[in-house]
């Protein structure tokens, strides 16, 4: 775990009444996992990697000054619909090329006229006597290739020799008429504290469970936007799952929806920076099997103590059955599904009715690992840093970026294992012995569908139905 070691007298003293004064001190953060400028080993890791950098509707008629992985950058869409990334002040004498000139090929920087293409390369410098000819040749404008796809800009900031493929995850497709809708979350704090939100599942029967925080006492007005549905019954049977050797955690939460039914839900945390998560809205009311992606999110820094969430809302019938979202909530810092989820309310309400921004800006700019004292449930948590810190360090052969990118070069699709699946399985004698078997379906619906790995995307779709469907079966007949 990320805990620094203590001695016994500093553990003793920790379950002290009024412990305070002997517990002042705040220990440096963890700076492999969080700090993610050039040269780090976090920032050298995620630059091997495609990461969106803003909003395709962010590029209008002027540049738009963006700021990522500690990088000060401009992202623009020249006259003829190419997309550049670039440092942001030009290479000649440092004027921020935010205010440079779109062209119909490229960029030009209005200080002294000199014109770039979307890789760098200088077109033209009219003040040289050659119109820059020479100056073309000793010189170029650093610069990252970048390309837009359904809303959002990703650029590849690593060695352009090493640049991949953009992965083509089973997620990110468009059949039964899905539409992928961006959208982005802004957080005042570290990144991995917002990505860490994810990998504390459980967090969501309590936050996302006003009945819960208030007791007896009745919530404030509005207290449903913020509640999830069937999370005010027990605490869900969670387990978590090493996943595509090591290089992701795959989260299962197993609940009892009533006598004759359970929801097991399957969540992706991906190596180094993405997630997969099931329909936002399911409450249980269908039997489903199988059902997928509903948002994919990607947890970028900004720099040390900003990130931005880039992601994905899927919409369609296929995957919003029951047809709540509302996609003139997403966009620039706004989401669709729960209440408290940006930074958008006054410091009075969040306090009444906290939501996810809340707690996780409230953790410091940057939250302190030495300072957690972690329980069995959160181990997830725990779990994917531990993942993540082997992957940066090169503990994992299989989370080397080449071989995490070998799919896509080889013209193969990623796959996921996030899912929802609302099964027909009667009640256990007892409750231990119904939360063993819910947590033992869980694992089986995982080990299906990561055996589908090396199918073709339609065969592999029937065949995790089909056994998860037999697996439904033998459970109901137990």
């Amino acid at each position: 775990m990320d805990n620094a070691s203590e001695n016994p007298a500093d553990s003793t003293r920790k379950a002290m009444p009024y412990s305070g004064y002997y517990r002042n001190q705040v220990p440096a953060e963890s700076p492999d996992l969080t700090h993610s400028d050039p040269g780090t080993p976090l920032g050298e890791y995620m630059r091997r990697f495609w990461q969106p950098v803003c909003l395709s509707s962010q590029l209008k008629d002027t540049p738009h000054a963006i700021r990522i992985l500690g990088e000060n950058l401009v992202a623009f869409r020249d006259r003829s619909g190419q997309v550049g990334v670039l440092h942001r002040n030009c290479c000649h004498r440092g004027a921020s090329l935010e205010y440079g000139i779109p062209q119909e090929r490229g960029i030009r920087c209005c200080y002294h006229g000199t014109w770039f293409d979307v890789d760098g390369t200088i077109l033209e410098a009219p003040i040289e006597p050659d119109n820059g000819v020479k100056f073309s040749k000793r010189v170029t404008q650093p610069a990252y290739p970048a390309f837009e796809r359904d809303g959002l800009v990703f650029s590849y900031m690593g060695p352009p020799e090493e640049k991949p493929p953009f992965p083509e995850w089973d997620a990110f497709q468009k059949d039964d008429g899905v539409e992928l809708v961006p959208f982005t979350n802004v957080f005042p704090c570290n990144w991995l504290q917002v990505l860490d939100n994810i990998a504390d599942q459980v967090h969501t029967s309590f936050l996302h469970n006003m009945p819960m925080l208030y007791g007896s006492a009745d919530p404030p007005p509005g207290h449903q936007a913020y509640t999830l549905a069937n999370f005010s019954r027990d605490v869900p049977v969670m387990d978590y799952v090493e996943s595509r050797e090591g290089t992701a955690m795959t989260f299962i939460a197993g609940r009892r929806l009533d006598d004759r039914r359970i929801w097991i839900r399957v969540q992706d945390c991906i190596v180094p920076n993405m997630t997969e998560h099931g329909y936002l809205f399911e409450d249980g009311r269908e039997r489903r099997v199988f059902h997928r992606v509903h948002m994919a999110r990607w947890y970028v820094p900004v720099d040390n103590t900003h990130c931005i969430i880039f992601g994905w809302r899927m919409f369609g019938t296929s995957i919003d059955p029951f047809q709540m979202g509302n996609r003139e909530r997403l966009g620039w810092d706004d989401m669709d599904f729960l209440e408290g989820q940006v930074g958008n309310r006054s410091y009075e309400e969040a306090q009444k009715l906290p939501g996810d921004w809340d707690v996780i800006t409230s953790q410091r700019p940057i939250a302190v690992h030495a300072l957690e004292n972690p329980v069995a449930s959160d181990s997830g948590v725990f779990r994917f840093r531990k993942l993540l810190r082997d992957a940066i360090h090169g503990k994992n052969a299989a989370a080397n970026p080449a071989r995490m990118h070998q799919r896509a070069r080889e013209g193969r699709m990623d796959y996921c294992f996030t899912q929802n699946d609302v099964l027909e399985v009667g009640k256990q004698a007892t409750r231990d012995e119904d939360r063993e078997m819910i947590r033992q379906l869980g694992r089986k619906i995982v080990e299906i569908t990561a055996q589908a790995n090396e199918l073709a995307p339609e065969a592999r779709r029937q065949q995790v139905q089909q056994e998860i469907e037999a697996l439904e079966s033998a459970a109901g007949k137990s």
